[in-house]
Formats: C-alpha cells, sequence, structure tokens
C-alpha cells in the first residue's frame, strides 16, 4: 500500500544542496511541503521552482518550511537555482533533495519499487515525480497532488488548500469549494446545533447537514 493522507511520512536521511538532512529532524515543529520534479533545467519545473521562491514571506508566516526534490544530483540543482532565481527575480532558500537513487520518490510512492533511470534518461522517465505533500507538525501526510508533465502546478492554490489544513486542524470544522481566508466555514456533523451554537456562537442553518460559523482564527 502506497502513502495515504493521515500516514507518518517516511523519515529519510538524504543529501541537499543545503548539506545532509534527517526529513522529521528537518520538519521540527513546523508545517512541511515537500514537492517534487521529474528532472532539473526543464521549462515547467523551472517556472514551478521561482512560484515557491516568490512565495518565500507567504511560507514563513505559516511557519511552514518548503523542501525541493529532483531525481538529478546536489551539484546540479545548485547551478540550476541560478536560473530559477534569475527567471523569477527572487531567491530560492529552500534546500532540494538530491534522489539520484530514487529512494525519496520511492518511499513516497510517486515511482514503482522496480523504476529505475536508463542512460540518456529524460524527465519523461520519471515524469510521476510532479507531485506535493502538505505535512502537519506530527509529521503525518495532511494532503497529496500529483500533476501531469503537461501542467504547471498552481501554488496559490497550494497555498490556500494549507490555509484551509491550519484552520481546520484539530478543529470540529471544515471549509467549503472555494474557502479562503476570512470566509465562513462549515461546522462538522460530529456537533450538534446545541453543540455547534456552544462553541462557536452563531450558526447559519444552511441545510440540516449543512452549518456555517465565522472562522475564529
Amino acid at each position: 500500500m502506497g502513502l495515504r493522507i493521515n500516514d507518518i511520512v517516511p523519515n529519510f536521511t538524504a543529501e541537499t544542496d543545503h548539506g545532509t538532512i534527517t526529513f522529521h529532524d528537518w520538519i521540527g515543529d513546523s508545517w512541511a511541503i515537500l514537492f517534487s520534479h521529474p528532472k532539473d533545467y526543464t521549462p515547467v519545473c523551472t517556472t514551478e521552482f521561482g512560484a515557491v521562491a516568490q512565495l518565500a514571506d507567504e511560507w514563513a508566516k505559516r511557519n511552514t518550511k518548503v523542501i525541493g526534490l529532483s531525481v538529478d544530483s546536489v551539484q546540479e540543482h545548485a547551478g540550476w537555482k541560478k536560473d530559477i532565481e534569475s527567471f523569477a527575480g527572487a531567491a530560492a532558500t529552500f534546500p532540494i533533495i538530491g534522489d539520484q537513487d530514487l529512494a525519496v520518490s520511492k518511499q513516497f510512492d510517486m515511482l514503482p519499487a522496480d523504476a529505475y533511470l536508463p542512460d540518456g534518461r529524460t524527465a519523461a522517465d520519471s515524469a510521476s515525480v510532479r507531485s506535493v505533500f502538505i505535512i502537519s507538525p506530527d509529521k503525518k501526510v495532511q494532503l497529496i497532488m500529483t500533476y501531469p508533465m503537461s501542467v504547471g502546478r498552481n501554488f496559490a492554490e497550494v497555498l490556500r488548500a494549507l490555509d484551509g489544513l491550519q484552520a481546520t486542524f484539530g478543529a470540529p470544522i471544515a471549509t467549503p469549494a472555494n474557502w479562503t481566508v476570512g470566509q465562513d466555514v462549515i461546522v462538522a456533523l460530529s456537533l450538534n446545533d446545541d453543540q455547534a451554537r456552544e462553541k462557536f456562537g452563531d450558526i447559519d442553518i444552511k441545510l440540516p447537514y449543512l452549518r456555517t460559523t465565522a472562522h475564529k482564527a
């Protein structure tokens, strides 16, 4: 069985362009986002890494560490970052894991156990290494997104999803479609109406099973 939401993430040790890390220690008490890429010096990936770099202040506001992964060497990552920073106009201060042996990609179920990198390989040989994992401070996977090669990831949506996860983490609420910070949230069905009013104050009963209340950050 592969990695699923609410599983504890693998605690791997790996080389990055910032040095050796042990993943759980690196996360510490923060939220974390691991975003993976099939190859350095590829166009879509460069735009995505650039988007992550431009959002540095937003990740920091949310006590969230970001880390990239690509199945190339740490040395190649260091050179590629110069292109990323030139394109994005922002410093790429996050580490990038060098996963040449595919060990991390396989632990995170991005590639099958028998996958390997052939001589002269292209990004297509590791195409499924285009995923986003949002991880809570208890080291559990809270969200997984996987994209095809042809579609660049929307990191504004990753940020929105992170906001939703942080707003609902350990609380009896959920977020509706297209929710953004400041909008009403949904009261969990684990609370009856009286319990919901006691906990949240006013509630808006739109349907017997759909009740909303103001989100108090």
